[in-house]
């Protein structure tokens, strides 16, 4: 079976954060534009207590060690690095504190579909799991994709994904999704694609 879905889950392959506040204390001696509403006063201090250099920016090492998956892992270099890279306005591999509000509330929403997934509250997600949560935001895969997807992610054979895993996994899918989906004209599912634009969307999505 294959196919690409319809519409997108909650959020799921656009920016579901809510528009870029600023931030109201001037942090680090910044004063924000007058335009920019004040960033929530929790989000502040979150943002002050990942930024260690107070640069009044956050890279992928402070995120990284922000956040803990549901093994007690710090999340992947690979998790970290697409999350600011899609926040980063500026392409400088870092995010200020109206970049990090958008940020902290699309991990957030990540947190939540995960969750509704992980209906033992393992902290992982199964084969079954995973399938539920793919099938549930419009994808059809085959049982043998679903194991792909898995061992993809699962070097020591543990047949789950954390949560960090779960976020790229979804977010790469749904790029690739959306590259074929431009292709598909015809609305079929399938494609004939040449090497280079095959090498082009593959790139990309390293990037």
């Amino acid at each position: 079976m294959g196919g690409y879905p319809q519409q997108s889950y909650g959020g799921y392959g656009q920016n579901p954060a809510a528009a870029a506040g600023g931030y109201g204390g001037g942090y680090g001696g910044y004063a924000p534009p007058p335009q920019q509403p004040p960033v929530n006063p929790e989000i502040q201090n979150i943002f002050r207590n990942i930024d260690k250099d107070n640069t009044g920016r956050i890279n992928n090492r402070e995120l990284q060690q922000a956040l803990i998956n549901g093994r007690g892992d710090h999340f992947s270099d690979t998790a970290c690095n697409l999350m600011i890279s899609m926040f980063d306005r500026n392409k400088t591999g870092t995010v200020d504190i109206y970049d990090f509000e958008k940020l902290y509330n699309y991990i957030n929403q990540w947190l939540h579909v995960f969750k509704n997934f992980d209906r033992d509250a393992s902290g992982h997600i199964e084969e079954n799991e995973l399938t539920q949560a793919l099938t549930q935001m419009g994808f059809r895969f085959s049982p043998q994709f679903i194991q792909y997807l898995i061992a993809k992610n699962d070097p020591i054979n543990r047949k789950e994904i954390s949560v960090d895993q779960f976020i790229v996994t979804c977010i790469q899918i749904q790029r690739f999704t959306d590259a074929f989906r431009v292709r598909d004209t015809e609305q079929k599912g399938i494609i004939t694609i040449g090497f280079e634009d095959f090498l082009g969307i593959a790139l990309s999505m390293c990037s």
